[in-house]
């Protein structure tokens, strides 16, 4: 049984100077993990940099500015050309990216393939998370 939907593409770093920088990034989406969307970028070195925030979040994004925390969403123009916003926040800064609308939506569309947002509940592994909680694992 599939149990994740993946897919690879390039964002647009924008850096202070104004420079545009591709940034590989891995969008990745676990059904034991039904809420929650994975960015891995790759850094210069090769080590991937993981984003983890909520799906609906991101759903919400691709129609509209969402979020107002430490990850921001918000969609630019339209058809094949359109452009996904992503404004990351952390203590250690803050980073802008861009993406192609298009392809993370049919990303997303995948995602709810695998697990649909009226299933989430049903897909989390309560019983787990709270064994691991109660016995002190991570």
């Amino acid at each position: 049984m599939i149990s994740c939907v993946d897919h690879m593409l390039d964002m647009e770093l924008a850096s202070p100077l104004g420079e545009r920088i591709l940034v590989p990034t891995h969008l990745l989406y676990r059904s034991h993990d039904p809420l929650a969307v994975q960015l891995l970028f790759q850094d210069g070195s090769q080590d991937l940099v993981p984003w983890v925030f909520a799906r609906d979040l991101l759903a919400a994004g691709v129609q509209t500015l969402s979020g107002d925390g430490d990850v921001q969403v918000w969609p630019a123009g339209s058809g094949p050309e359109a452009l996904l916003h992503l404004l990351l926040s952390s203590p250690h800064g803050s980073a802008r990216l861009t993406a192609s609308l298009p392809a993370v939506e049919r990303w997303l569309r995948c995602t709810y393939q695998l697990v649909p947002a009226a299933r989430e509940t049903e897909a989390l592994d309560l019983d787990t998370h709270l064994a691991q909680l109660l016995d002190g694992a991570p």
